[in-house]
């Protein structure tokens, strides 16, 4: 379709003559849209409907110059059918315009970060059961649609209670598997070259995504104070980049566990081929399955206790101070979310509502769980760890997870060919929303270091930050990615 193809008017003028076959659904989709988004001139986004029209923000008409859009709207929301655009708005909420974004009735032509943050307007919009009794019912009357070519979005899990109980070793293992286990190809495609999947660390602000995923590693073995000669247990170690780093560098004995399979595979590989096998290891072991006369130095995890759940958090501390030696320091890095300040009854229907956090359970995170911060750190020192240092990264993981889109959009083609369209589009959308969240604020990343107290009160740490960030101290400071 040319750029400067000109469509017919969007003026409500249609509805006072006859209509052509079809107009009547365009009609209704229209009148959908207004309630959803608000007159045409004041929307966020440009609407494109499945006969080729528009409607563009700036002028409050239909127009076809694609460069006339892209001045006023940061993306464009593609309605493929009345009948898709019933299902995602019956009834409207997060888990059926993510899915419907999935599925393919909708697209999301431009900036899809920008999409995420309409929904939060969206959510606000449809704070009552009588707003959305309105969507509803306009849309009642478009066709249903049910296009042979539309295929049902797939969960990353069909039926998890079949696995047990929440948070069980079985379940958790499974939908662990579930995620990481999509491919360690697709995630080579937007990855760093070490396959680092959590926060990196931006000095400047304008570093490469490799260099910056090298900061980040550096960043937590100066935290950690790391030695040769030390036991570091990485809890949850991915495809390994943290413990061969912390072995090649710093010259501990590392050890990394995972539940997925296909990480172990390629960590393995990945040691070998560095020679490190004497120094680093990796093992499929649930973190509640070491022995009793298990010890280290150093106990890390990065982006795993997201995945151990509310009610597990305490059991999760204790056993990183059970696995960390008296004297010893324990650095959980995670993702928290802000605490809700509006708790009442009203926010909590709101929530009911829009089945807030259905779609990353759904699709992309089973039974991921966040908490507010300072739950983390009663839970920590409850089991008996003292809080030395917090830093917050949420600012950093905002630029990490822009890059991650922005790598995978440019990999469309072989990641579709990989793990197909709907795989593409699940990540693409959680990814672009996450890194909404993070900028707005909503998310954060925070970075404790804890340490297991001796039977004196003493832990091995110095009295100031200054090593951390000390010029010439560790790799970090005056190398650039390896």
């Amino acid at each position: 379709m040319s750029a400067d193809t000109e469509y017919p008017s969007t003026s409500r003028a249609t509805s006072a003559r006859a209509m052509r076959p079809g107009e009547g659904a365009l009609e209704r989709a229209r009148e959908a849209m207004e309630l959803l988004l608000g007159p045409i001139h004041s929307r966020p986004c440009a609407v494109r409907y499945w006969d080729g029209s528009e409607e563009l923000p700036d002028s409050g008409t239909t127009l076809g110059s694609q460069q006339n859009r892209a001045t006023v709207a940061r993306f464009t929301l593609v309605l493929r059918s009345p009948g898709g655009l019933r299902r995602m708005l019956s009834p409207p909420s997060e888990l059926h315009f993510g899915e419907a974004y999935v599925r393919g009735d909708i697209d999301i032509a431009g900036d899809i970060e920008a999409a995420a943050a309409l929904a939060e307007q969206l959510r606000a919009r449809l704070g009552t059961p009588r707003e959305i009794a309105r969507i509803v019912s306009c849309v009642s009357h478009l066709p249903r649609g049910h296009e042979p070519d539309v295929e049902k979005p797939h969960p990353r899990r069909e039926h998890p209670h079949a696995m047990g109980h929440k948070h069980s070793r079985a379940r958790d293992r499974e939908a662990i598997q579930s995620h990481y286990d999509v491919g360690n190809d697709f995630y080579s495609l937007w990855l760093d070259r070490s396959l680092v999947y959590s926060c990196a660390y931006f000095p400047s602000g304008d570093e490469d995504l490799d260099t910056a995923q090298y900061e980040k590693l550096d960043l937590l073995c100066r935290k950690l104070r790391l030695a040769p000669g030390e036991k570091l247990l990485d809890i949850g170690c991915g495809w390994g980049g943290l413990i061969r780093h912390a072995a090649a560098n710093y010259g501990v004995e590392a050890l990394g566990i995972t539940l997925s399979e296909r990480q172990a595979a390629l960590a393995r590989e990945r040691i070998r081929a560095d020679g490190l096998e004497r120094h680093c290891r990796v093992e499929l072991r649930d973190y509640r399955d070491f022995p009793s006369d298990a010890s280290f130095d150093k106990v890390v995890s990065v982006g795993m206790f997201e995945h151990v759940g509310r009610a597990e958090l305490p059991n999760y501390f204790r056993q990183a101070a059970r696995l960390t030696r008296p004297g010893g320091l324990f650095l959980n890095h995670g993702i928290v979310r802000a605490r809700d300040h509006d708790d009442g009854w009203r926010r909590r229907i709101r929530r009911l509502i829009w089945r807030e956090g259905q779609f990353i359970d759904r699709y992309v995170f089973p039974d991921g769980e966040l908490v507010p911060l300072d739950e983390a750190v009663r839970d920590a020192e409850g089991a008996g760890l003292e809080t030395r240092d917090v830093e917050t990264l949420r600012d950093h993981y905002a630029l990490t997870l822009r890059q991650w889109v922005r790598r995978l959009e440019s990999a469309r083609d072989a990641a579709e060919k990989l793990v197909g369209a709907q795989a593409y589009r699940v990540w693409r959308l959680y990814m672009a929303a996450s890194a909404y969240a993070f900028a707005s604020g909503k998310l954060s990343l925070a970075q404790v270091l804890l340490g297991r107290p001796d039977g004196r009160g003493h832990v091995e740490i110095p009295r100031t930050r200054a090593d951390i960030y000390s010029l010439g101290h560790g790799v970090g400071a005056h190398h650039a990615a390896a």
